[in-house]
């Protein structure tokens, strides 16, 4: 759940070129609906104080936006006033993390965000139980399990990832029948 935010402003920074061609199509053809009206573009210098604060990140790039893209992103402004500022926090430090990722870094992130689209829901939920048991390890088994992977090749770690069995680096799942102090 925590990657979520970071996925979304990704998928908002993969768009940009998207919603730039859409602008570039033709008129539908008589008898179907108008889309609606184009927004007008909003210069980075007509925003808001709040507004530029919260898009600060993107303030190099803002009036290279076409119109739609700005809309949203002003949308998504709107629903970041309401989080609280721990969660806040949480997503600038995650965008400030995207924005110094290497292009290597920021292609192999594209593509695991990929490979667990592809995954089935129920593999989906495995794979998010897996993570949550190891988040809920303690810091000493979390770190050797961190370190042996650390140890690993490249190719190593794609081999162990693609022949993950569901129970394989993590503990099993809590028992709700043993007492909480008995590993």
């Amino acid at each position: 759940m925590r990657r979520v935010p970071l996925v979304l402003a990704l998928l908002l920074a993969l768009a940009a070129p998207h919603a730039a061609m859409a602008q570039d199509r033709p008129a539908p053809p008589p008898g179907q609906a108008e889309p609606p009206p184009m927004p007008a573009p909003r210069p980075w210098s007509a925003l808001s104080a709040d507004e530029k604060d919260i898009l600060a990140p993107l303030a190099h790039d803002w009036d290279t936006f076409p119109p739609q893209r700005q809309s949203k992103m002003l949308d998504k402004a709107q629903r970041w006033r309401g989080l609280p500022p721990e969660r806040r926090a949480e997503i600038r430090e995650r965008i400030e993390r995207w924005q110094h990722m290497t292009p290597e870094e920021r292609a192999e992130a594209r593509r695991n965000r990929q490979k667990f689209q592809d995954l089935s829901p129920e593999q989906r939920a495995r794979l998010h139980d897996a993570f949550e048991r190891f988040r809920n390890l303690p810091p000493a088994q979390r770190q050797a399990l961190m370190d042996r992977w650390q140890s690993q090749s490249p190719e190593q770690r794609r081999d162990a990832v693609d022949h993950l069995g569901p129970n394989d680096a993590l503990p099993p799942p809590p028992d709700d029948r043993r007492p909480p102090d008995h590993p």
